[in-house]
């Protein structure tokens, strides 16, 4: 599953990686658009188990979560 967060500031992402991750998926990519995004879905995924690792495309991050 892929959430594209591109356009919204915080808290949005955040907000929305929280509600994809409800059901608890084994994996999500998450886009971002900016610093402070790539930064706060990155503690909010750690803090709630899972792995990050991220990849720069061009202005954006495409964070892939995994458990």
């Amino acid at each position: 599953m892929t959430i594209d967060t591109s356009g919204y500031n915080c808290p949005e992402p955040v907000i929305m990686t929280k509600k994809a991750l409800r059901d608890k998926p084994d994996s999500l990519s998450v886009i971002v658009d900016n610093v402070a995004s790539r930064e706060n879905v990155t503690r909010f995924a750690r803090a709630t188990g899972y792995s990050v690792s991220e990849t720069k495309d061009g202005g954006k991050w495409i964070l892939l979560l995994t458990r």
